[in-house]
Order: structure tokens, then sequence, then C-alpha cells
């Protein structure tokens, strides 16, 4: 029995890979879960979601150049709600402003003396000795 591309069938994890699962399907034959197919968050370590043995449930997202199949867990599983992106905080008033960049001007800026250093040899007189 051929298994076409969009059908979900359950399988037996084989072999686990830095790179995904092999999961053997009922009709024999094999195919690889990519470890960007397990989960829809970042999977650093597939063994931290997959154990060899497990039997799971897995979409075919159809056969590569070669034949082999390409299975996916995530397309099984609802995409994660985003969190509410925190609201952006309304521009200070102009008076508000105009008194932080005078108090900048006085302190010397954010760098703290912003200016010449005492005894520092600046571009003007003497040059090198």
């Amino acid at each position: 029995m051929q298994i076409e591309a969009g059908a979900i069938v359950e399988g037996r994890v084989t072999r686990i890979m830095d790179f995904g699962a092999f999961v053997e399907l009922p009709n024999g034959e094999s195919g690889l879960v990519h470890i960007s197919q397990i989960a829809h968050e970042f999977v650093k370590n597939v063994r931290d979601h997959l154990s060899e043995g497990e039997v799971i449930q897995v979409m075919v997202l159809g056969r590569d150049d070669k034949g082999r199949l390409d299975l996916s867990i995530k397309e099984l599983t609802p995409a994660p709600v985003e969190p509410p992106r925190p609201k952006r905080l309304p521009r200070q008033a102009p008076e508000f402003e105009n008194k932080l960049k005078s108090f900048l001007r006085g302190s010397g800026g954010f760098g703290g003396g912003g200016g010449k250093k005492p005894g520092g040899r600046g571009k003007g007189k003497g040059g090198r000795r």
C-alpha cells in the first residue's frame, strides 16, 4: 500500500539522530521527521521530544527526490497563540525632552565629561616635543 501526501498515520520511532527521527510506518516503510517538523518551538535536542520505540502520529508531507517519506508531527499540533506584543509607549511631552537635553548638555552627556581632559594634549600648541 502506497502512502500519499497528507495521510495521517501511526508509526514507531526506530532511530533518533541529531537532525531528526526515523519512524517505521504500518506498511513497513520508514520516513524521517526532520528536527524542524517535531514541534512549533525551537527543538535543540530531538531526545527531549521523542524516544526510540515510542508510537506517534505523523502526517506524510510527501517524498523527497530519492522517494523517501518526509513526515511531520508539527503539522498535527495547533500552532501556539503568539503572546500579545507590549504596547508602544507614547512619546514624552516636549517639555520633558527639552529638560532632558538641557540636563545632558550641562552634565557633559552620557560619557561624563565629554570635553578635554585636564592636562591632556589637544590640537593646538606644542604638538610633539
